[in-house]
């Protein structure tokens, strides 16, 4: 009889057992919740730098000898734990005066289509709202003068693209901006704003990411 009442414990507890690694795989199982429009931390600028794009993309319209230096990229909503929202509903096609408006603002129509289907429809302020928002994010970060559009390849290292930015803009803070490399090459500047625009710290995962020691950044095309 001690033997069988062992058994049934040994049995109830492997059931159990079972039941508890189930009900925990269910909850880690659930479904990330709906990106909504407007709930978010913070911005994210992105600034590519135009002339590594079109050593990859010879074909897009902004690398038909435009003489482009940095580019409006997107204006990107961002959760400070990580992560960011995206395509959030209802996502409307831009009015005539919203692509206008738009394409003061990005290289290409191309661009601009996804980066307000992607990014801008997560911000919660409409499309003529979300232009005017990037046309202030873009208008508040001074250019470094060693950044302008050139004829030659220069190098730098990563950090001091960043120190040139800061020092072109006070405001940014050193965890407020990130360097991003395609290869050897400078690819983007991402420079983080607080939903006002000013200029903030960076959420979770937002870093630098480039080789140690000299990057190149090619000349305009």
């Amino acid at each position: 009889m001690k033997k069988l009442y062992t058994v049934v414990a040994l049995i109830a507890l492997t059931f159990g057992s079972i039941g508890l690694s189930t009900a925990r795989q269910s909850q880690s199982a659930k479904p990330q919740a709906e990106s909504v429009a407007g709930v978010f931390d913070y911005y994210l600028l992105t600034l590519s730098w135009s002339p590594t794009f079109c050593l990859t993309h010879k074909d897009d319209a902004q690398c038909s000898a435009k003489g482009y230096g940095f580019v409006l990229h997107g204006l990107w909503p961002q959760y400070a734990g990580g992560g960011w929202p995206e395509s959030c509903p209802p996502i409307t096609t831009l009015s005539p005066a919203e692509n206008a408006k738009g394409l003061t603002l990005f290289p290409t129509q191309k661009l601009l289509d996804h980066e307000w289907a992607k990014h801008g429809t997560c911000s919660g302020l409409g499309a003529m709202g979300y232009m005017d928002a990037a046309d202030k994010a873009v208008g508040a970060v001074n250019i470094p003068q060693k950044l302008q559009p050139f004829s030659n390849s220069y190098y730098f290292e990563a950090q001091e693209i960043a120190n040139m930015f800061r020092q072109a803009n006070p405001g940014i803070p050193a965890d407020g901006i990130a360097i991003i490399c395609s290869g050897p090459e400078l690819s983007e500047v991402r420079v983080c704003m607080g939903k006002d625009l000013g200029f903030g710290a960076c959420g979770k995962g937002v870093k630098t990411q480039c080789r140690t020691g000299d990057i190149r950044v090619p000349p305009s095309r």
